[in-house]
């Protein structure tokens, strides 16, 4: 066991030999610390946090009350197999998350990247990839195998199924039920969720110019709503039609690279 001198350990809180607690940590009353556990530098957990498993827990993060992070995976193929938990920094946990992580047969990690919120009773299965700045607001589920990407912000109670990507820049709304790749910028919307339009305040909000959103808009009604070829066809005819922006770009690149999953479409009609 590793704990800097700087720490706070309050004398109710558990730390299993093995463990490293970084500077400036405060480890709250009757929080746990698995032997496999790496604390940055002024991590807070507070009362009742539990941290197990080969976790990583980046600089600056907060762990809430009652919060689960880096048990076992919920996946009756789990077999015991030594896989990782890598969270990075600036991360608010809220009360009672779950984020499990990896399995042999899912590459054996799952990663979440900096400044993220998950707020109470979310869930991040196992081998999930999230990216950065994302909000997943209260009892939002995702299953295993996620690839989420940057600055999304996901609904109460929306549900991502297994295996499916969220684009960056997308919305999901309360309740969705996701059970298709969702494109970059995107929102949606449903009990099997579908594409309602692009998420124009989160591009404004993230200081995208007029001219850039114009592009984006011009081309999600080209692909979407266009009547030549299929969807990928006409998703390739947008990249060379707007060549030029770097938006459309994401939109064109998520959509033809390789996925298990159909692209969510709007409704019909």
């Amino acid at each position: 066991m590793t704990v800097h001198s700087t720490a706070d350990i309050h004398p109710t809180a558990i730390i299993e030999d093995g463990a490293t607690v970084g500077a400036d940590c405060k480890i709250g009353p009757y929080a746990v610390i698995g032997p496999e556990v790496t604390l940055g530098s002024k991590v807070e957990l507070k009362s009742h946090a539990v941290i197990d498993g080969w976790t990583d827990i980046g600089d600056e993060c907060t762990i809430f009350p009652f919060a689960s992070v880096g048990h076992i995976p919920q996946d009756l193929k789990f077999g015991g197999e030594r896989t990782k938990l890598e969270i990075g920094k600036r991360n608010r946990i809220r009360e009672g998350a779950t984020i499990s992580p990896g399995t042999e047969g899912g590459g054996g990690l799952t990663k979440i990247g900096d400044n993220n919120l998950l707020m109470m009773h979310t869930h991040v299965g196992h081998d999930c990839i999230i990216g950065n700045g994302n909000v997943l607001a209260n009892y939002v589920g995702i299953a295993g195998h996620v690839i989420a990407g940057d600055n999304i912000v996901m609904g109460a109670h929306s549900g991502v199924h297994q295996f499916c990507r969220i684009g960056s820049g997308a919305m999901l709304a309360a309740f969705a039920a996701v059970v298709e790749d969702v494109i970059p910028y995107g929102t949606v919307s449903g009990n099997r969720a579908k594409l309602d339009a692009l998420n124009l305040i989160g591009m404004k909000r993230r200081g995208h110019s007029k001219d850039e959103i114009n592009a984006v808009r011009a081309a999600y009604k080209d692909i979407f709503h266009g009547e030549e070829g299929v969807l990928r066809e006409r998703a390739l005819a947008a990249r060379e039609k707007y060549a030029d922006s770097a938006l459309v770009m994401d939109v064109v690149d998520f959509m033809t690279s390789d996925t298990s999953r159909h692209i969510c479409t709007p409704r019909k009609g």
